[in-house]
């Protein structure tokens, strides 16, 4: 999870870039930091799939293959 001081860091640069506007050193700090957010998301999202299985009405498990092979995965590491 990202550190408390750079979520309110990220807040800070959108609603000084929505008022007085940001200078290049504090738009490219803006950039870094919605990566590393977003890289912290997908990574989040990745692991609440991997444990997942999908199971139709019937009870029967209709995980999607891919999934299933990432989960694999997963477990040999």
């Amino acid at each position: 999870m990202l550190a408390d001081e750079k979520l309110k860091r990220i807040n800070e640069l959108a609603n000084k870039s929505k008022g007085e506007g940001l200078n290049k050193a504090e738009k490219t700090e803006q950039q870094e930091l919605r990566q590393e957010y977003l890289k912290n998301v997908r990574k989040s999202f990745k692991n609440q799939l991997k444990g997942m299985t999908v199971v139709d009405p019937n009870g029967k498990d209709v995980t999607p293959k891919k999934l299933k092979e990432m989960q694999e995965n997963e477990k040999k590491h």
